[in-house]
Formats: structure tokens, sequence, C-alpha cells
């Protein structure tokens, strides 16, 4: 059986993908610190990108349909809680222990802090925060895309259609501009195809274009595609004889990986189960806590070399990364959510001082019982029209794009 539409749109949770951020991040991980280098670990954290492009897409588009427009307000409170505690607190404590190490300015670190600062991270060369490169792409995708496909786009009876035109458009335009970026633009394809594919599932005919990818054999195809494509990304390399060519195949490859990932069966419940989910949920703080645990490991265990390395690295990582996690993390994502539900909640139609807002005469529909992820909808905001489907569920806050160096999960 496929996903239907109306299953899609009630789901709240999408687990499957804390499995892919998970597998992502300890692929970089390793790629950094001795793994195999067959399995170009690198190129991982453009699968993080995917997944916040369509996750901060879909949590929009959900918004939107159910209040009528994307509130920015709330929108960048929830981006600042949830991205720069963890990323302030680890820059901080890597530059307390290189700056006792003696080695601030050697190391880069010096030089790269104001770019670390202002999240120019990308433009910065060598240094122990390096890994944070990721973040400064993020949070000009986060500045500008709510912008440009939101608040900024006509209010038009085809919105819809337009802005899948201008999501496609900006895709096209990420890579024309590789030559001019010095292959920055690049990793926008990535975010964008994440997009894109948001744009395409959140209406029906784009859903039906996508549906074929939910079916029991995209299910037991997509983990062999996955390993292919990660596999083929060093001959490919060497084929096209720059990594920029790459990318944007892997992107597309990840991207048309989603639809299966998320339909609920075996799959989904293997990337969703506890271990995985568990490093998943922390992979933000795994991703940039990876340089300090190497320089630990490499102090105390100054012997291990090659995949020994690798392992421990990912291990301290992984442990740091839960400290942080329960201690800064998961407090600030929930006051962003209380500063933002503050700011949101709606004045009672006395303080408005007009009548109370009849209530529409039509059921709100209920999400069919056969999604496994389903729950009953929130009705329609708008009492001028049937509610005749269900609107889209909210997708839950600790679901993000948690992307290496962005969690796009809502939060």
């Amino acid at each position: 059986m496929t996903m239907t539409h109306d299953e899609y749109l009630g789901m709240r949770r999408f687990p499957a993908l804390d499995g892919v951020r998970a597998i992502a991040a300890l692929l970089v991980v390793f790629f950094h610190y001795g793994g195999p280098g067959a399995l170009s670990g690198w190129i991982a954290v453009q699968a993080f990108f995917v997944l916040s492009g369509f996750l901060i897409t879909t949590l929009a588009l959900r918004e939107e349909s159910r209040t009528g427009r994307l509130s920015l307000r709330s929108f960048y409170l929830r981006r600042v809680f949830r991205i720069l505690p963890v990323y302030a607190v680890i820059l901080a404590g890597t530059t307390v222990v290189f700056a006792l190490r003696g080695e601030y300015a050697s190391s880069g670190l010096a030089e790269a802090m104001p770019l670390h600062l202002t999240f120019f991270n990308e433009l910065g060369g060598a240094n122990p925060f390096g890994q944070a490169w990721s973040l400064g792409v993020e949070q000009k995708f986060y500045l500008f895309w709510p912008l440009l496909a939101f608040a900024m786009l006509p209010t038009v009876p085809a919105r819809a259609v337009t802005r899948g035109w201008f999501t496609a458009a900006a895709l096209v335009l990420s890579l024309a501009l590789v030559p001019a970026t010095n292959g920055v633009s690049v990793h926008y394809f990535s975010l964008l195809a994440g997009c894109l594919l948001a744009v395409l599932m959140h209406q029906p005919k784009g859903f039906a274009l996508v549906r074929p990818l939910t079916s029991p054999v995209a299910r037991v195809v997509t983990p062999l595609v996955f390993v292919a494509a990660q596999l083929a990304v060093r001959p490919a390399g060497a084929l096209f004889g720059n990594w920029q060519s790459v990318v944007p195949f892997y992107s597309l490859a990840v991207a048309l990986m989603l639809p299966a990932l998320l339909t609920p069966g075996r799959l989904s419940r293997a990337l969703s189960c506890r271990p995985v989910a568990f490093v998943g949920e922390r992979s933000y703080s795994l991703y940039l806590i990876q340089a300090l645990a190497a320089v630990t490991v490499t102090t105390v265990l100054p012997e291990l070399r090659g995949l020994a390395e690798a392992t421990a690295v990912a291990l301290l990582a992984l442990l740091l990364a839960t400290l942080l996690h329960r201690s800064v993390e998961l407090p600030m994502i929930r006051l962003g959510r209380r500063l933002t539900a503050v700011r949101t909640a709606a004045p009672t139609s006395a303080q408005r001082g007009c009548a109370p807002t009849p209530r529409t005469a039509f059921a709100p529909a209920r999400v069919p019982a056969s999604s496994a992820s389903a729950r009953e909808a929130p009705p329609s905001h708008a009492v001028s029209r049937p509610a005749l489907k269900a609107s889209p569920a909210p997708v839950e806050s600790m679901h993000s794009a948690c992307s290496a160096g962005t969690d796009t999960r809502p939060s």
C-alpha cells in the first residue's frame, strides 16, 4: 500500500528521519577521524541539508495552512533558541581548551573567530571549529528562505504553483552560481532540493507525483539506493574531477528516498528504533563537539589510529552530546517554545471587544486510521469554507532538520 495525501498531512512526526540524521552524523565523524575512506562520509552533510530544507519548508507550509500565514517572529525565535545556545557553549569550550593548550592562534581559531561569531563559517580555513562551516550555510538559508518563499510571495490563487516554480528556479540558480561562489552555492542546491520536495508533497497534485515512491517496492529499494549512492561518491568524484559535480546527484538521491522513509513500515521502524533515534536526537551536538572529543581521545590514547580512533571519538562525542542535549538543548528549546506560545496566543473574543466567532457547521475531517503515525488533525481555522479535508498537522517540535550543524527539527 502507498501512503495517501491525507495520511501524510496527518503525520505529526517523521520518526525515520532521526535515523537518517544518526547515520549522517556518524559518517561525518568517521570520515574526519580515520574511518573507511570508501564511505566518503564528508558528503553526508548534504543529507542534513536536504532534511533541513524539507522539514523547515514543511513546518512553514503547515503553519500557513492552519493560520493563513507564517509568523516570521516565531520562526526566527525558535531558530535562535534551537541553534545558538549549544553553538555558543561549544565554541566557548573550544576556545578555552585551545587557549589553555597554547594553540589558540597557531590552530587557526583566532583568525577564524570573527567568522564563527558572525556565521560566515564557510569562508574560514582549517581550524578546531571548522566543522561549523555548515552552520554558516544554514543560517543564511534560515534567514532568507522564509522571507522569499513565504513573506514576500504574492498572495494569489495560484500561490502554491508560484512557490513551486520559484523553488525550482532557485534550485537551478544555485547550480549556475557554483563557479562564481567557489562551490559554496552548491550546498544551497541540497537545501532547495528538500524545499522542493516539501512543496510538492504538501499539495495533492504534487503528492501524486511522488506517491509511487511510498510503495512497498520503493521501501525495499531505498536502503540499497542509499548505500549505492554513498559508495558511488568517490568514483563519481574521480570521473567528474571535482566534488561540486557530485553533490547535486547525491542530494537528489537523498530527496527521492524521503517519501519511502516517511511511510510507516519496517524501514521506518528500523530507522526510528530507540538506539538509532537516540543518536539522531543528539546529532547536532554530536556534530559540533566532535573536534573537542578528538582532542581528548588523542591526548589520552595517542596510540589509537584508524577505525579504533574514529570509534573512540564517536563514542566520546555521543557522551558529551548527551550531556549537552539534556542540559542545554532541551531547556532552551522549551524556553523558545514558551516564548513563541506567549507571542502567538490569540486574544479572546472579549479581549478583542467583539462577538464570539460562530462555529462552522462542518465537523473536522479525521485522518484515516490506517496510518500508524496519523492522529486527528486540527480543524481548519477558516470558517468560511467546509472542512472537507483534514488540515495539515503540525510536525512535532522534537523532530528537526537536526542537521549536522542544523537541527531543523521544529522547536
